[in-house]
């Protein structure tokens, strides 16, 4: 077995089979992304063998762990046979194993020892997953240049930054989708569990670790710190509020039938849920009134009130957002699909230290 650092590790990653052997609940709080989770004791063995470490003593909760540990070896060996074997079947080489516990230390050499004895090639990850966490909050104290793409309630801007990525080849890290929510009131209808906050600044550490091997800037969408129950981590948020924004002009008429095809078809119940938490900022009246078209189901008309609230929030946040931006640049969106996109990438690509 061989100790790696946590840079080696990021460098080759995909030359790695990455298995995480802490408990599932810690695996589950966060992990290395593309981590597999093949826990060396479960939640339960890993509380009682913890007590006995701290009250009893260092050999009992060893001989403790053994006891549960030993009846999985096999199964364990298994497991990881499975995977590889899988691989193989699809003409992808054999990975080394790189492992980690919380710290690299008795769990993942514990199992490394098992799987080096069994034949494979074995890394243990050195510090463990805190080295990776160390990391990644480095992630966000590199200079970065970020393009804000912004734009009232129901410009698109979600799918524009999609297609300027996969159809332009621009660098971008959709952040809504990292947190697993569109961002307002409604964004989490629908959607599911939003990861921890620990895993979404995770993932968003490697993707900006990505990004920066080959760019030096990347295009986001302009959100607010808050995300549902997640926040974009404060250096990332200092440094986008210093950015460039590319603002989007789209239509009235055409943002509220963007809302309805993206919103219309959500559970009501659901949607009237959203609008009552919204009462406090936008007034007891507006609010009946939504519930009152909703109830009716006239969406076009609840969905224009909540239309008219959202842009004066964002109007007033841009208001105070200019001031800090390094540039600013307004496009109207009026042409076609195709037409639109090749304007804001003309309109990026024409950005003085992007064009030098």
């Amino acid at each position: 077995m061989v100790i790696i650092k946590v840079e080696e590790l990021i460098k080759d990653i995909d030359k790695f089979l990455l298995i995480d052997v802490r408990s599932p609940s810690e695996f589950k709080q966060a992990h290395i992304p593309g981590a597999i989770n093949i826990p060396l004791l479960s939640d339960e063995e890993r509380k009682e063998v913890g007590i006995l470490y701290k009250h009893s003593s260092k050999r009992k909760a060893i001989k403790r762990g053994l006891d549960f540990f030993g009846p999985k070896m096999r199964n364990i060996v298994e497991t990881i046979d499975q995977i590889t074997a899988s691989e193989q079947l699809n003409e992808i080489p054999t990975k080394s194993l790189a492992l980690y516990c919380w710290r690299g230390g008795m769990r993942s050499k514990t199992m490394a020892w098992l799987l080096s004895t069994y034949g494979y090639q074995v890394f243990i990850l050195d510090k463990g997953y805190k080295s990776y966490r160390h990391w990644c909050l480095e992630q966000f104290e590199h200079s970065f240049k970020y393009i804000l793409i912004g734009g009232y309630t129901g410009t698109g801007k979600t799918k524009l930054l999609s297609d300027l990525g996969f159809k332009k080849n621009l660098p971008f890290i959709d952040l809504e989708k990292l947190a697993n929510h569109k961002g307002s009131a409604f964004g989490g209808i629908g959607m599911g569990d939003q990861p921890t906050q620990e895993t979404f600044e995770n993932n968003l550490a490697y993707r900006l670790h990505e990004i920066r091997r080959k760019y030096e800037y990347v295009l986001v969408e302009d959100e607010s710190q808050r995300i549902g129950s997640v926040s974009i981590p404060q250096m990332v948020w200092e440094t986008m509020k210093c950015g460039t924004m590319v603002f989007l002009d789209v239509d009235y008429n055409k943002r509220l039938k963007n809302i309805l095809t993206d919103y219309g078809s959500l559970d009501r119940s659901l949607l009237g849920g959203a609008i009552v938490r919204l009462q406090k900022k936008m007034g007891g009246l507006e609010t009946r009134t939504c519930l009152e078209f909703l109830l009716n189901k006239d969406l076009e008309s609840c969905f224009g009130i909540l239309l008219k609230y959202y842009d004066k929030l964002y109007y007033k946040s841009l208001g105070n957002k200019k001031e800090g931006l390094e540039n600013y640049y307004e496009i109207s969106l009026t042409g076609s699909e195709q037409d639109n996109l090749q304007k804001i990438y003309n309109t990026i690509r024409n950005i003085e230290w992007i064009s030098n």
